[in-house]
């Protein structure tokens, strides 16, 4: 929890400055062109955040890399990482500072569950649905899970929506488990044979 707190705090201080420079959109493709790099290659990641190599060495191979490729003020900013032995967070920051983007530009992430894939233009449908109930744009992120058998799961922030066939088949379940059932004894009066009277 404390590295996503910091990485949190470091993602905040660039987008600060991004803003001030009008570059939010240019500054969020640079941090993810860093985390591509360092997530795509072990030897990079490894050697930014191996301790015996010393801080002057990676940022000469940081500027090496990135100088010529992403806007100063974000070089600068991984830079200042190293300083303060914080690179092991870089790919953590960038993914703080898209969701702060997404925050500025009123988007929400939002985690779809389906028993099974769709094609391009559902998954428009979808997008534009969860759109107008949460008020804003949804990013969805679509999973596949054969188990919940149809329907849709849905979680935005701490919210969750189970409309999937699996809860409803589960609940169903669960009030016939729970409905009041007659006793075996009030079963066999209900159905004993009506006495016919002797004249």
């Amino acid at each position: 929890m404390r590295d996503r707190t910091v990485a949190r705090s470091y993602a905040e201080t660039l987008f600060e400055l991004a803003r001030r420079e009008d570059a939010v959109d240019a500054y969020a493709e640079a941090m993810d062109v860093v985390a591509r790099l360092i997530a795509e290659n072990p030897r990079f990641r490894l050697f930014l955040e191996t301790p015996r190599i010393g801080a002057e060495d990676k940022k000469a191979a940081v500027r090496r890399a990135f100088e010529d490729r992403l806007p100063r003020h974000v070089v600068s900013f991984v830079l200042v990482t190293i300083d303060r032995r914080r690179q092991r967070l870089l790919r953590d920051i960038a993914y703080e500072y898209r969701m702060l983007l997404d925050e500025h530009m009123g988007r929400e992430h939002v985690h779809v569950t389906l028993a099974r894939s769709v094609d391009d233009a559902t998954g428009r449908l979808i997008a534009e649905r969860l759109s107008r109930v949460i008020g804003k744009e949804a990013i969805p992120h679509i999973v596949v899970k054969p188990e919940i058998v149809g329907g849709l799961i849905v979680r935005t922030g701490d919210k969750i929506f189970d409309g999937s066939v699996r809860r409803h088949l589960d609940d169903m379940r669960r009030r016939l488990l729970q409905a009041a059932l007659p006793s075996l004894a009030g079963a066999r009066a209900a159905h004993a044979p009506v006495p016919i009277p002797e004249d």
